[in-house]
């Protein structure tokens, strides 16, 4: 009888964990980006109506878990009238807070990490705030008095700091970037200000970010990076040759493979035919891919792989058993 309750008890609260995970799972946002979507609440629009326009936006991965959050947090009857602009990159919390707060004329847009500025560009003229073309026309040049880290820098890429910002239509390029800019002076500058060659660190960032995106195996490859450079090998970043043939815009080529004739053409984007560094960042990293450069680990490993069924990063100490893992995971 004891050992029968200790099981159903061990089932019930196994069943509890597992309805806790679900929860939320189901308060995470629905994707990275993606296209923003207008939502308009009228005065008297019903909670549920709410509610379900949202699940039919594709904006919630869960009705239910978004009227449960909604109750919980007091909120389900505190939304206001007006016209919103959301981001399946919304979170049910953030969604819940803007709803909460009172519409306006600003457009909020996500700008995922690992972005590069073409991509900035294409979100931003998507959701109606930019014209196309008028962030990645920018030059560094234009912001340096206030930027003066900037002077000499061919690019903005690297600059532009990945978060979510809210942006009134025809607010010009040049004040998007600002933005942009004061956010990277806020949360990345301190990362790397004070690192011997910090552009360097930035480039090697931009790498980490588009390769893998787990910490650790972030720290283990930027060590492998500095490695490599030390000795005058090759970089050899798939990242870098997707940038190369993608013309520096990674969201309209996603689906592109890269193959053994795009790691011989000549660029010097190309980390498998030039060595050293690219001349500028291949993206606009986050947080954890600067701090991962700034503090690598240190590892018997010079090759790595990202495994093609799951992802996982595979590490090698030789080209030898780099080569059997290509033939076993790739």
């Amino acid at each position: 009888m004891a050992r029968t309750r200790f099981f159903i008890g061990l089932a019930a609260a196994f069943l509890f964990l597992m309805g806790i995970g679900y929860f939320f799972y189901g308060l995470q946002p629905v994707g990275e980006g993606g296209t923003s979507v207008t939502v308009t609440i009228e005065r008297g629009t019903s909670f549920r109506d709410i509610a379900a326009e949202l699940s039919q936006k594709n904006l919630t991965k869960s009705l239910t878990i978004f009227k449960v959050y909604s109750l919980l947090m007091g909120r389900a009857h505190t939304f206001k009238p007006g016209t919103y602009t959301l981001s399946p990159a919304f979170s049910v919390p953030e969604i819940v807070h803007l709803l909460s707060s009172g519409g306006t004329g600003d457009i909020a847009v996500v700008i995922p990490e690992g972005s590069t500025v073409k991509d900035t560009d294409k979100i931003l003229a998507s959701a109606g705030i930019l014209k196309a073309g008028t962030l990645a026309s920018l030059r560094p040049s234009e912001l340096i008095d206030e930027f003066p880290f900037l002077d000499t820098l061919p690019s903005l890429e690297g600059f532009l700091f990945p978060d979510t910002y809210r942006f009134e239509p025809g607010t010009t390029g040049k004040d998007v970037a600002r933005a942009m800019l004061q956010n990277f002076v806020k949360k990345a500058w301190p990362i790397v200000k004070d690192e011997p060659e910090w552009y360097g660190k930035l480039i090697l960032a931009s790498f980490v970010e588009r390769e893998v995106p787990k910490l650790r195996d972030r720290q283990v490859i930027a060590g492998i990076f500095l490695k490599r450079l030390d000795v005058g090998m090759p970089l050899q970043v798939d990242a870098t040759v997707s940038f190369a043939k993608c013309n520096g815009a990674f969201l309209e080529c996603a689906a592109v493979q890269i193959g053994r004739d795009d790691t011989k053409t000549s660029s010097p984007f190309n980390t498998y035919a030039s060595r050293g560094l690219t001349p500028t960042p291949i993206a606009n990293p986050g947080v954890e891919a600067l701090e991962a450069v700034v503090t690598p680990l240190a590892t018997p490993y010079w090759y790595y792989l990202s495994a093609r069924a799951t992802g996982e990063t595979i590490f090698s100490q030789t080209l030898e058993e780099h080569n059997v893992n290509r033939a076993r995971y790739l």
